[in-house]
């Protein structure tokens, strides 16, 4: 006797066998109690959902007799029954089956409907089910459009697609539609379980769990990889084995990467990685256990009791949860399944995914494993003395002035201040020279510290002038005025033309300038290949990837073989030097050229490429109009005017092509 593989042994023969599709199953029960039938029935789902079990159902439920014969329409078909029996083994007549991915013409269409106007032979109805509807041709779909629409009352179709955009919405307004959703792994993992018993195989949870996640909400993917699991085991299921089967990482190493992460290690995010490789460990695997564990760690955090207890990765993502805020998790999610989309764009899978690995790294906060939330000190109504400050000074202590002994009065300080040194004068007219600005332990490039006014960033002394007197007790002028222009960001006009700037340079240099937006110099070798080539890339009209090759591309040699031209180009990136691409450019240079053309391409950096030739004009081009902006009459007056007038970095820009 021939073995029957577990998908088709194990095909649900009546609705309250069907697992995962409630919605549908109540739907069409309902209906077939209350004798409310449709005459055209539309199934979407993806695969191995049950399309096809519902439709042989419905037909059942349609033709049934009971087992006296004396049967009618009802949701619960006997199974005993000759149209029962003969529908299950695929020879009732009454109901066809026609694949429409192999009888997508009219002409096929055609003969099915034909046999319409024909009553059923031996059933009540004729049922016509279209698998995969979507695959038929727009005249084959017109040419149904009728007999779809107002059918013989003995006549009803039922439509299965995995595809429903694809079908006309002439088609879709004329059929009840109900969408088989994805199975959930826990009905999955059930249903393996219970078929398993009924086989008498044992079977590891670990190994099912395995197989439900990777069904992917298909039933019958999971049988299917059921059958394999106990070839592959010899009769029996174990985590292992099936691991193995699947090549789907062990979930310790996804737990290591977060680890890892969690203390912003870098050297173990590296050492995770090359061991996943060393193993040969599938990288988008990886990535995809990474996402459904970052997953459960959001579900811990927001409904810990959402979690499946029976599962041994809860303890885990529990853990891990407690490591990570969840704004993290979030992004390291977010990162996870855009990383596995760009796997096919790295030089090879594991560097991608190293690349995906170091970017979460890389977007985690500054000291995120060791810092502590610091809060701000509370306002005392006696202010603290001087001393208790400096704690928080830059190591770098400022100039200081040795006083003279002169009697001054000090001006009042408020309460909520804390006390400012007082000024010191000497008795000769000449002012003191003014120690530079003294900077607290906030970190100016910290987000904290760019959100806060800079007068919170960097106190300013302040001197009582001799004519306008102390200022008034608990008074500050306002941060607009106190606050110049960022030093670390200005430039000043003759900067911009000069190609050495930026090195060297001292930020009191760099003051009440622009923060030009060029960049730092295109280096680049012109070569006379080079610019006919660029000429040449200029021409062709390229798009997408072929125009990426010819942009990343140096041309290193040209010569003419008879009448064939050869262009030998430098590419660096291994992405584009596919064949594939290679041929599309070479396409484009014979229609451009108009005879024919052979590309040969060779691995190394360009050193003169459209696309550097393109980066130095456009860089040049954003210096020429910066500079002209800053050394208008204009723009500099209204500089000199006011004192913390600034250009807005940039807020320079070209708008002409």
């Amino acid at each position: 006797m021939s073995y029957l593989v577990l998908a088709r042994k194990y095909r649900p023969r009546a609705f309250e066998e069907m697992v995962g599709q409630e919605h549908v199953v109540q739907a069409l029960s309902n209906a077939l109690t209350q004798q409310r039938l449709h005459h055209a029935y539309l199934f979407t789902g993806t695969r191995g959902v049950g399309k096809t079990t519902v439709s042989r159902i419905l037909a059942k439920s349609l033709n049934c007799t009971g087992p006296d014969g004396s049967g009618g329409i009802t949701a619960t078909p006997c199974g005993v029954c000759d149209a029962c029996r003969d529908i299950d083994s695929g020879r009732f007549v009454d109901y066809v089956e026609l694949d429409a991915a192999s009888n997508r013409g009219v002409e096929e269409i055609s003969q099915l409907l034909d046999q319409a106007v024909y009553k059923p032979v031996v059933g009540r109805f004729k049922v016509y089910m279209i698998d995969e509807v979507h695959m038929l041709s727009n005249t084959a779909f017109n040419a149904m459009l009728k007999t779809l629409e107002e059918p013989p009352e003995y006549l009803k179709f039922v439509l299965a697609t995995t595809d429903p955009q694809k079908v006309p919405v002439t088609v879709l307004s004329r059929c009840l539609q109900f969408n088989l959703r994805p199975m959930a792994p826990q009905n999955v993992l059930s249903h393996l379980t219970s078929v398993l018993q009924t086989e008498n195989v044992p079977a590891e949870p670990g190994a099912l769990r395995l197989l439900a996640r990777a069904a992917r909400g298909s039933m019958r993917d999971a049988l299917s990889l059921t059958d394999q699991a106990i070839a592959f085991g010899a009769g029996s299921l174990t985590e292992p084995g099936v691991r193995q089967m699947l090549g789907s990482v062990d979930r310790s190493h996804v737990t290591a990467i977060l680890d890892a992460l969690a203390a912003a290690d870098g050297a173990a995010v590296v050492a995770q990685a090359d061991a996943l490789r060393s193993l040969g460990l599938s990288a988008a695997g990886t990535l995809e256990d990474l996402a459904g564990l970052l997953q459960q760690m959001a579900v811990a955090q927001a409904a810990p009791r959402a979690l499946d207890e029976q599962d041994p990765d809860t303890a885990e993502a529990r853990r891990l949860a407690a490591l990570l805020p969840a704004d993290e998790i979030q992004l390291m999610y977010s990162m996870a399944l855009h990383g596995r989309q760009e796997l096919a764009l790295a030089p090879d899978e594991y560097a991608g995914l190293l690349m995906v690995l170091l970017r979460m790294l890389a977007f985690r906060p500054a000291g995120a494993a060791s810092q502590q939330p610091v809060k701000p000190p509370a306002a005392k109504a006696e202010p603290a003395p001087a001393v208790a400050a400096a704690p928080l000074l830059a190591p770098v202590a400022p100039k200081v002035v040795v006083p003279v002994p002169v009697p001054v009065a000090a001006p009042p300080v408020a309460a909520s201040r804390p006390p400012v040194p007082e000024p010191v004068r000497e008795p000769a007219p000449v002012r003191a020279p003014e120690p530079p600005p003294v900077r607290t332990a906030v970190d100016p490039s910290s987000p904290s510290a760019r959100l806060r006014p800079r007068a919170m960033v960097q106190p300013v002394e302040q001197e009582a002038d001799d004519d306008l007197g102390p200022p008034p007790a608990g008074d500050e002028p306002p941060p607009w005025l106190d606050a110049g222009p960022d030093d670390d960001v200005a430039v000043s006009a003759a900067d911009l033309g000069d190609p050495d700037f930026g090195e060297n340079d001292a930020p009191a240099e760099r003051s009440k300038g622009y923060a030009s937006t060029a960049g730092a110099d295109v280096v680049f070798e012109p070569t006379p290949l080079g610019e006919r080539w660029h000429a040449q890339v200029m021409t062709l009209g390229l798009t997408a990837l072929p125009r990426e090759l010819a942009m990343q591309a140096q041309c290193i040699g040209f010569s003419e073989e008879g009448e064939t031209q050869v262009w030998r180009l430098r590419v660096e990136r291994d992405s584009l030097r596919q064949p594939a691409l290679k041929d599309k450019l070479q396409t484009a240079l014979n229609t451009a050229l108009q005879r024919p053309v052979r590309i040969e391409l060779e691995a190394g950096v360009a050193q003169d490429s459209p696309a550097l030739r393109e980066a130095a004009a456009a860089q040049a081009k954003q210096r020429e109009i910066e500079r002209i902006v800053v050394e208008d009459p204009i723009a500099q007056a209204l500089l000199a005017d006011f004192k913390t007038a600034r250009i807005v970095p940039g807020s320079i820009r070209s708008i002409l092509h």
